[in-house]
């Protein structure tokens, strides 16, 4: 009889988000004046330091998905930040500010970043109902 690992699901959802996160953090360093011109954001400051975040944060998502016992309060602190920048690209897009590029970009990364929350949303309910063992 198989053993269902019930962190399994929990973990990929943690690891995808921090390379989505690392991908985009890195891309928004290295391309943070074309980024920012293509978007309507008139500093690439403003994406550099959004890059760097983003890579603090995908650290912390892989020491968690990498640890014997995933951090219960650190998972849902993952979803409570991508759910926080979900809400932030709503407020981002209402207030007008970019190009309707920035636009678009802006709300399929907030798709994305909202997808990733519902998945690990889902590991940890997942982790909850498994059957502890002895």
């Amino acid at each position: 009889m198989q053993t269902v690992n019930p962190t399994r699901f929990l973990r990929r959802s943690l690891l995808s988000n921090a390379v989505f996160s690392t991908v985009s953090g890195l891309s928004f360093i290295a391309a943070a004046k074309p980024i920012s011109s293509l978007i309507g954001l008139s500093h690439p400051g403003i994406l550099i330091g959004i890059g760097v975040s983003l890579l603090v944060f995908a650290a912390g998502l892989v020491a968690n998905a990498k640890r014997q016992a995933i951090n219960v309060t650190e998972a849902w602190l993952a979803v409570v930040l991508d759910v926080t920048w979900v809400a932030g690209s709503v407020v981002v897009l209402l207030a007008g500010v970019l190009s309707t590029t920035g636009n678009w970009a802006v709300a399929i990364v907030a798709d994305v970043v909202f997808l990733f929350a519902i998945l690990q949303f889902v590991g940890l309910r997942r982790m909850r109902r498994a059957p502890v063992r002895s």
